[in-house]
């Protein structure tokens, strides 16, 4: 429901914004902007803090998840990394609420000769950009991971790649957004970008229209489909579906502590005793249906690095979308469109981002300026070569 704008506070000369989800980065930018002094007003089709961050890991995995290719995104995923500390602290304290970042670490395992090669190479290959990564002999892996497979070969681990817990960081953000002022408006009919003379103007809902200086389009997946964005400013964004389930361990005795990447899964302990494996990558559109041939490939693959498993029981299954852009980084700063500010694009990594993309989006709102580490993401890297500017 939403309700008649707000009159302007007179406190305040700073823009007025309405953002367009409320996802972690959506929540994460009103959060920043309403504690800054702005008018913030948030709209999201569904609940919000679901839709993708509802679906998440939570991994902060800079690091281990660096693979050939993707070495232009490193500068923004570690810079992101090394805000979360002081993000999950801040964020903790404006809302009252623990998001639960555990800081053992991550491990990605190899369970037979084959395996270890393909790790070997990885732990070279990220050595070499000097991130923090290190080579564990099997017995060492065991040592500090008993319960997996007695036959493990080895690991690539990273003491900088952490976890939070993807869920307890929306319900932090949601409160701390309104703590600070944020106005989050849910179950929305069909939200509406609003244009005047060329620019964004504020968002429409029904009969309810809300002015604003600037709109941040944070949806998600779904930013290419928002109503009333013109074509040239429609990000290049799809659904890429992933399914996903949770065992329940038991959290006194845990089968797992660390984050473990095995070849085919990833599995998260949570500090309740559930036990998250992921993930399937699927381009299905919006198909949201869990498939028997997902379920068992996340199964199989978990049971092979942690046999303990077999007995626990399943305690939820989901299925989320990741917002791909046509080279997977995310899509952040001006758009072709005035007053139009992209968040969205985040692929795999909103949860890691969201520390970055808050203070980004909230810097070019509030200054006018692009933080450099930012810059790179701009939409504008799509135009096709020679394009006039």
């Amino acid at each position: 429901m939403v309700h008649a704008p707000h009159p302007r506070s007179s406190r305040s000369v700073l823009p007025s914004v309405a953002i367009l989800g409320a996802g972690c980065i959506g929540l994460s930018v009103a959060w920043r902007l309403a504690a800054a002094g702005c008018s913030v007003d948030v709209f999201d089709p569904g609940e919000a803090g679901r839709g993708a961050t509802h679906a998440a890991g939570g991994m902060l995995a800079a690091c281990v998840e660096t693979e050939p290719g993707e070495e232009s995104l490193l500068p923004l995923t570690r810079a992101s990394q090394a805000l979360w500390p002081g993000f999950a602290q801040e964020l903790e304290e404006a809302s009252g609420l623990s998001v639960d970042l555990r800081t053992e670490g991550t491990m990605v395992i190899a369970l037979t000769a084959d395996d270890a090669a393909k790790v070997r190479f990885l732990h070279g290959f990220q050595r070499d950009l000097g991130l923090p990564v290190e080579w564990l002999g099997g017995a060492e892996v065991r040592r500090r991971e008993p319960y997996l497979q007695p036959g493990v070969a080895g690991a690539l681990f990273c003491r900088e790649d952490h976890q939070v817990d993807n869920r307890k960081l929306a319900a932090a953000l949601i409160r701390a957004a309104r703590a600070a002022g944020a106005r989050i408006h849910e179950r929305c009919d069909r939200p509406t970008l609003v244009t005047a003379q060329g620019r964004a103007a504020g968002v429409r809902v029904g009969d309810v229209t809300v002015s604003a200086d600037r709109v941040v389009l944070a949806a998600g997946a779904w930013s290419g489909g928002v109503e009333g964005l013109p074509p040239v400013a429609k990000p290049p964004v799809r659904p890429v579906k992933g399914q996903m389930l949770c065992l329940r361990m038991d959290a006194r005795l845990p089968l797992l502590r660390h984050v473990v990447w095995t070849p085919g899964t990833y599995l998260i302990p949570r500090l309740d005793g559930r036990l998250l494996i992921g993930a399937t990558t699927e381009e299905r559109g919006f198909d949201d249906r869990l498939t028997a041939g997902g379920q068992f490939a996340l199964l199989e693959g978990a049971w092979r690095a942690l046999p303990g498993i077999a007995e626990l029981p399943i305690e939820e299954s989901w299925a989320g979308f990741r917002p791909g852009s046509r080279d997977d980084a995310p899509i952040l700063g001006e758009s072709a469109v005035e007053g139009l500010i992209h968040a969205t694009g985040h692929h795999r990594n909103g949860v890691l981002l969201t520390p970055v993309t808050a203070d980004g989006i909230a810097r070019l709102v509030l200054t006018g300026e692009t933080d450099p580490v930012m810059r790179p993401f701009a939409a504008d890297r799509f135009a096709p070569q020679g394009a006039a500017a």
